[in-house]
């Protein structure tokens, strides 16, 4: 099975720099839906079986054009949210953003018992991540490839503990490819750091602070 992770586009939190994790969050910005509708031509070549996305507006709206150009619902599925930023959340100073990329990184690195600020810790945080992977490919055959939209720090570390690159960044639209299943475990197999439209539709000027590693 191949499961594709591909972050949402665009949000006014992404140029601004606020940690923005708690439903419903922000929309899409401009720059985001040009992202959102340069995805359908990439994916031309994928058997694509079904698109799920978080309960986050930005990732419903990121996901849309693919589901419409394949005919398919958008299936919204609990679990697949960013990192909690808990006490921090639309922190946009320095301490606050440094504080979440530590976190983050310290799971990544395998150090589970950090605890974001007022939110989870390393073992809650992949607990819930694993479960809703792997809700939504359970019910697929082996040789089906599903497309699920979620978040930049989410899926980098998701993607990390499977393969991925553990400093890499994902820009707004990028995605992680994996392959295998729930049961048999997954391997990172492809990683695409800009926006799968293209490098054009980056945005350099956003203050991008849970796509990126290192964000200071």
């Amino acid at each position: 099975m191949r499961l594709i992770l591909i972050r949402h586009g665009e949000t006014p939190s992404n140029v601004a720099g606020a940690l923005d994790t708690a439903v419903p969050g922000a929309p899409l910005t401009p720059l985001g839906h040009r992202q959102a509708a340069a995805i359908p031509p990439v994916l031309t070549v994928e058997p694509i079986t079904a698109v799920y996305a978080s309960p986050l507006i930005r990732t419903q709206l990121t996901a849309a054009p693919l589901a419409a150009a394949r005919g398919l619902d958008v299936v919204v599925s609990d679990g697949l949210e960013e990192i909690a930023a808990g006490q921090l959340e639309m922190k946009t100073d320095h301490a606050s953003v440094a504080t979440y990329a530590h976190t983050v990184a310290a799971w990544i690195a395998g150090d589970l018992s950090a605890s974001m600020p007022g939110g989870s810790d390393g073992h809650g945080f992949f607990e819930r991540y694993a479960a809703a992977v792997g809700a939504i490919t359970s019910d697929h055959a082996d040789d089906a490839t599903v497309v699920a939209f979620s978040h930049g720090a989410a899926i980098r570390t998701f993607a990390a503990r499977h393969g991925g690159p553990s400093e890499a960044r994902l820009l707004n639209t990028g995605a992680v490819v994996l392959e295998g299943s729930p049961y048999r475990g997954w391997v990172v197999t492809r990683w695409s750091r800009d926006p799968l439209g293209g490098a054009h539709l980056a945005d350099p000027l956003a203050h991008d602070v849970t796509g990126d590693p290192d964000p200071a």
